[in-house]
């Protein structure tokens, strides 16, 4: 039974598209060759989130690198609302 939820949570999981390239795009704070400082200690996971085209909200994860910098982790690609 825990076997068939693994696989549900899965697939929902992939109903919301992700980059696999995990580059920056307008909107995201590192996008343009920006450099970031985060006053947070190295390993912090940092979120932000956007509206982006087509009024697809961008939820990006960063991750504190040793320098203080920020690194892209992971953008997830989902809808602004919920129809109803």
């Amino acid at each position: 039974m825990m076997k068939y939820a693994a696989v549900a949570i899965l697939l929902l999981a992939a109903a919301c598209s992700t980059t696999t390239e995990d580059q920056p795009i307008p909107g995201s704070l590192t996008y343009g060759g920006k450099v970031i400082h985060s006053p947070y200690k190295p390993g912090t996971v940092v979120k932000h989130t956007f509206l982006g085209d087509f009024g697809l909200r961008q939820f990006e994860r960063y991750v504190v690198q040793p320098d203080g910098t920020l690194k892209l982790a992971s953008r997830i690609e989902s809808e602004d609302f919920l129809w109803d």
